[in-house]
């Protein structure tokens, strides 16, 4: 198997695993992007503007400068001053790949044993059918692979040997009053074909039961992207570095159509002063409920 750089055009391949299809849903989503012109979107603890901003799809490309604690606290610093903004973003759609299960975990660290660099994550989950107003309630879910490329449920696809209980890396959380979510994780691995991401699906009405979750409706599938340059680093970094399989570049992955922000390109805070210190990891998500 070979690095696709062609873009848009092939399915994700995770070793031989059977049932790895098309990895975009059909026409009628495919990519949706909506701006709607005038909107007011309330912003929940800086993110909104931030994750606005950070679309940018230049800021994607390598030799572009690296997200800093510095820049990160003068985009919120901006976001809190600021009551609205004119510009309201639904985040691209693309399929769950091959590698979703249901009946995630509602748990808000989701690393379990798993070895890596800690990530963050602080979601804002706005529909953009009322206003961009917070969806308080959906429930965020999330899942990646481990550090050697490797989905629970599907350990072997990357080529490695280890323990698979069907769950790490996999769980989600509630929204709040404000839309957001706080769910921990490490930065993920790499396998050959896709860059580095993580899957997310945004589900409504759900029904929690006492460490999971029956029912509901997804209304949101998209995928989480990782600043290049950053993950290059971490990738050559000891757990990632033993993972000897082709990554592919974020330049050349084949789902992620530089769109920034709106497909799903996070905004990276440092927690500290080398990449093994992790990294806090926001985004607004735009959905249409």
């Amino acid at each position: 198997m070979t690095e696709t750089p062609a873009r848009h055009e092939q399915p994700e391949q995770h070793g031989n695993t059977p049932g790895a299809g098309a990895h975009r849903r059909d026409k009628s989503v495919q990519r949706r992007r909506v701006l709607i012109g005038g909107g007011t979107v309330a912003v929940v603890g800086g993110l909104a503007v931030a994750g606005i901003a950070s679309a940018d799809p230049t800021s994607a490309k390598k030799g572009k400068p690296k997200p800093t604690k510095s820049t990160s606290a003068s985009a919120s610093a901006s976001a809190s001053t600021s009551a609205t903004t004119t510009v309201c973003t639904l985040n691209a759609e693309v399929t769950e790949g091959p590698y979703s299960l249901d009946g995630a975990l509602v748990r808000e660290d989701i690393r379990e044993d798993k070895e890596g660099f800690e990530v963050r994550y602080t979601l804002t989950v706005v529909d953009v059918a009322d206003d961009c107003a917070p969806l308080a309630g959906a429930l965020v879910e999330l899942w990646h692979c481990d550090s050697l490329g490797e989905y629970s449920g599907f350990v072997g696809g990357n080529g490695h040997e280890e323990e698979d209980n069907g769950t790490f890396l996999r769980g989600g959380q509630i929204t709040d009053a404000d839309g957001q979510v706080n769910i921990t994780s490490i930065w993920p691995g790499h396998y050959i074909s896709r860059a580095v991401h993580v899957h997310m699906r945004v589900h409504t009405d759900v029904t929690l039961t006492d460490d999971s979750y029956t029912g509901g409706e997804v209304i949101h599938t998209g995928q989480l992207f990782f600043d290049e340059d950053i993950n290059t680093e971490i990738q050559a970094t000891s757990p990632y570095s033993a993972n000897t399989t082709q990554e592919t570049l974020l330049s050349n992955d084949s789902i992620y159509d530089d769109g920034g922000a709106s497909s799903g390109l996070l905004t990276l805070t440092a927690l500290g002063s080398s990449v093994s210190d992790g990294y806090a990891a926001t985004l607004t998500v735009g959905v249409d409920s």
